[in-house]
């Protein structure tokens, strides 16, 4: 064998050498590869049909409360929804209302995004079951039963049951110049500061920051 196709051999061996390491890497790892990239992609696909599921319940919640929504506001809290994902998924949630059937759009939309919620009519169910189980987060009206301090006074018994877990009220009819009372993580009457503050919680009770 001549010499010049001796080295057009020894320039090609490289070449060759590396194609044989790449495949065998690769049937190597193959199922490895595999196993991990599908969870993930499912993952992907099952977030983006929970993301188009809240974006409707968010705007059916918002049409209910008859509050107005703007586009870069709807885009802002479905892009933090699906940020915070892992934080909300698998939270417990306690939410307090005479009329549930008012927040059924809300309770759906949590509920969608992984979320535990249990309801309570009245102050004398709610405070049961926050002692009893480790809820995230309490949401409760203000007025019940023609008491316009119901909510209030739901808080003064948590307290005397040494039930710490941050509150956030909804409610039709709040004036934000009267104050909030302490034990109040924030006040709202709209749905999309309701989901903020929900993901604020989430996000500081599963990073330690609560």
């Amino acid at each position: 064998m001549s010499e010049a196709i001796w080295v057009k051999l020894l320039d090609t061996l490289p070449g060759v050498l590396w194609v044989a390491f790449a495949a065998t890497v690769y049937f190597t790892l193959r199922r490895t590869i595999i196993e991990r990239m599908v969870p993930r992609v499912t993952a992907f696909r099952a977030m983006g049909v929970e993301i188009e599921l809240a974006s409707q319940l968010l705007d059916r919640a918002v049409t209910e409360s008859d509050s107005a929504i703007s586009a870069s506001d709807r885009s802002t809290a479905l892009g933090r929804l699906e940020h915070a994902a892992e934080f909300l998924r698998g939270g417990r949630l306690l939410w307090v209302d005479d009329h549930p059937e008012g927040n059924r759009a809300l309770i759906d939309f949590f509920r969608a995004a992984g979320m535990t919620v249990d309801l309570a009519l009245s102050t004398e169910e709610a405070v049961p079951y926050a002692r009893r189980r480790a809820y995230d987060i309490i949401i409760s009206d203000l007025d019940r039963d023609g008491d316009p301090r119901a909510g209030i006074r739901m808080l003064r018994d948590l307290e005397r049951h040494d039930v710490h877990t941050p509150v956030l009220i909804y409610t039709g009819r709040f004036d934000p110049e009267r104050g909030v009372d302490r034990r109040i993580f924030a006040a709202t009457t709209a749905p999309i500061a309701l989901v903020h503050y929900v993901i604020d919680l989430m996000e500081r009770a599963r990073l330690g920051s609560l």
